[in-house]
């Protein structure tokens, strides 16, 4: 266990933990991963005076892409403004960058982490970018976690991260939560009856903000009380907020793990995903990763011998954009944006009350584009959702494949980002008679 001050009125830099701290989290691939010797040596064509002969890098006057620009929808006046690429941002664009994330794109990140989190350099953390925040949680996974290895995932969860687990090889054990966020009661019990002969878990991954599927926002209660069981068995925290700037739930916005753990007597055990895909283009891929510095050091090495760098025209045309912007109308912009998917959720759930009271019953997302919602008399969803209401002309997710032990469940995932009001009625509309079917059918075969 690491040695800190535990006093949170000490200077921040006794706090935070050491590089040789994250050395047993570390999983046996991530330290068998050496260094590309040509990507080492690129940060030296920098130097002034230099002249390389280092990298095959194409010759730029071979691509036929000359010119490039777009036109930006401003968030305060609505006006749409024509932003060119100069020449030099169109050259860099096309060409070869850092496996890291170009580095005046990571700074203007690292702002934007200040501004939102009230974190700052020197703090204990550094920032990559990455194809997407899914990319990013894909190589931590990959960075800490060994076949054997156990790692707690709030559920029911997003389902497309279980691979990314399963993929390790490690064993994922379920931590349930209920409107409130993250179940912390059964959570400190499980940690404090752990079998004395197994390793503890690693990590914990969570997300905090309008969770997918649920659409729960944890508490600042519970956000501090993981905080603290992360300290006392020993547990890095995964915080994926793929949604923290589509919350539009009544109460004040809780702050972020990231942003908690600098006052708590350690700082350091908090892995942050960010993505402006949900909120700039999904299209583009825009991730970013908040951590220590070993644990960034392991996802860009894996970068580096897997995909070599995340595209450069997106980290160009994304820089661009955030610097026309600034802070302040990037956050004009992804207010209006929860504001739209406010307005698109309260009319999908007084089409859930037209369709499905009496049905399933559902607690009001806070954040996020999905309703949760529990079939009323029956055990699962599966076959309803993946065959009947599939042959009725409805699509929706059945709720088991959110689970990692992929139990059976009466939870149904629906999307509400994208549909008409009169889509969402015919959709809920076919829903229902399926659902009303497959609750007479239940009856009947119980009678």
């Amino acid at each position: 266990m690491p040695t800190v001050n535990g006093n949170i009125d000490s200077p921040l830099a006794s706090r935070i933990l050491s590089k040789d701290f994250y050395e047993p989290f570390m999983s046996q691939l991530s330290r068998r991963r050496i260094e590309d010797p040509i990507r080492a040596l690129l940060p030296l064509e920098d130097r002034p005076g230099v002249i390389s002969l280092l990298a095959g890098k194409p010759n730029a006057e071979t691509f036929p892409i000359t010119a490039m620009q777009f036109t930006l929808r401003d968030p305060v006046t609505n006006e749409e403004v024509v932003v060119p690429l100069t020449e030099q941002e169109l050259a860099r664009g096309l060409q070869y960058g850092s496996s890291a994330g170009l580095p005046d794109l990571n700074d203007w990140l690292i702002g934007l982490q200040e501004h939102s989190h009230g974190r700052k350099r020197g703090e204990g953390w550094g920032l990559c970018f990455g194809t997407g925040s899914s990319d990013l949680i894909y190589k931590v996974c990959n960075a800490l976690l060994d076949p054997g290895d156990v790692a707690m995932i709030e559920a029911p969860v997003y389902a497309g991260v279980v691979p990314m687990f399963h993929n390790t090889g490690c064993t994922m054990i379920e931590v349930g939560g209920d409107a409130h966020g993250t179940d912390t009661k059964g959570l400190r019990e499980m940690l404090e009856n752990w079998p004395v002969d197994k390793p503890k878990p690693k990590v914990l991954y969570t997300v905090p903000y309008g969770c997918n599927p649920t659409g729960v926002t944890s508490t600042l209660e519970r956000r501090l009380e993981v905080l603290e069981l992360a300290r006392k068995h020993n547990f890095l925290i995964m915080e994926d907020d793929p949604y923290y700037y589509l919350y539009f739930g009544d109460a004040p916005r809780p702050p972020s793990y990231f942003m908690l753990e600098r006052d708590q007597p350690e700082v350091g055990r908090v892995i942050r995903f960010d993505s402006l895909s949900k909120v700039l283009s999904s299209g583009m891929r825009i991730g970013f990763l908040s951590a220590p510095q070993p644990i960034l050091d392991a996802v860009v090495l894996h970068t580096i011998t897997s995909n070599l760098q995340p595209p450069t025209i997106t980290m160009v045309l994304s820089l661009r954009l955030l610097k026309e912007w600034g802070y302040d109308k990037l956050r004009a912009h992804v207010d209006r944006v929860a504001q739209f998917y406010h307005a698109k959720r309260d009319v999908f759930e007084r089409l859930m009350h037209k369709y499905l009271d009496g049905l399933a019953k559902w607690n009001t997302p806070e954040a996020g584009m999905f309703f949760w919602f529990k079939l009323n008399n029956l055990t699962d969803s599966e076959a309803l959702i993946r065959t009947k209401a599939l042959e009725n002309g409805v699509l929706a997710l059945p709720g088991t494949v959110c689970h990692p032990d992929a139990r059976k469940t009466a939870y149904v995932r629906a999307a509400f980002s994208l549909l008409a009001e009169e889509q969402a009625d015919e959709a809920l509309r076919r829903l229902r008679d399926v659902i009303v079917a497959a609750q007479k059918e239940a009856v009947s075969a119980s009678a």
